[in-house]
């Protein structure tokens, strides 16, 4: 098995999927390790909640300053938002923990990818570049990084949402890469709260509902 350093809360025992989550810039697996039990996911939906380190690296964006990243940010424009190898790398971590779930009984199609911020923006490249469907794609604050790679994300489900006061990634990005996944197959539900770059308790009860009916199908 694979030895990526993560946090890791399961809601119950045996759990018939898993979540893969990733942090955004500057955080670690911790940032959303409460949210777990915020969902107060019903008993007969036990979950094995995977988030994952960002390796520590450089970002230009913050003085060279090493911290938990994804990839580097060499500005805040459209041009300069992704580092397309550091992606690809941090997607092939993404590969490397879907291959530890499903060596622990969990296949592609009980898995979903989620991210917030940086991380979301790993978490679409990850299902775009995939052959093998998963049960589903959470992607919340977030943006597609790579809007000129082929990929496919044919009948997935995908949660995204965004604050529309967000100072870090514009709304206008986000509802832009919703419409991209929408074309390139997936099944967006899209959501807007009046909020910031983060996330409100709103929110975490529409996740939850989305997940309850993802795993219901």
């Amino acid at each position: 098995m694979s030895d990526i350093a993560a946090v890791e809360v399961e809601t119950g025992p045996n759990p018939i999927g898993s979540v893969i989550w990733l942090h955004g810039l500057g955080a670690d697996g911790h940032d959303f390790e409460p949210i777990v039990a915020e969902f107060a996911l019903p008993e007969a939906l036990p979950l094995r909640f995977v988030f994952p380190h960002a390796p520590e690296r450089p970002v230009t964006i913050n003085g060279g300053m090493v911290m938990r990243a994804w990839y580097d940010i060499v500005s805040l424009d459209a041009e300069g938002r992704a580092d397309i190898d550091g992606i690809r790398a941090s997607s092939e971590i993404v590969g490397l923990l879907i291959e530890r779930e499903r060596e622990r009984g969990i296949d592609i199609d009980k898995i979903v990818i989620a991210g917030f911020s940086q991380g979301g923006a790993v978490a679409i490249h990850n299902v775009l570049e995939r052959k093998d469907a998963p049960a589903g794609l959470i992607a919340i604050s977030t943006y597609l990084a790579l809007p000129n790679e082929p990929g496919s994300a044919d009948g997935v489900p995908a949660f995204m949402a965004h604050g529309t006061f967000d100072p870090m990634v514009p709304f206008a990005a986000g509802q832009q890469s919703a419409a991209a996944l929408e074309s390139k197959g997936a099944q967006v539900e899209w959501h807007e709260y009046p909020m910031a770059h983060g996330v409100c308790p709103q929110e975490i009860r529409d996740i939850r509902d989305w997940l309850v009916n993802v795993y219901s199908d």
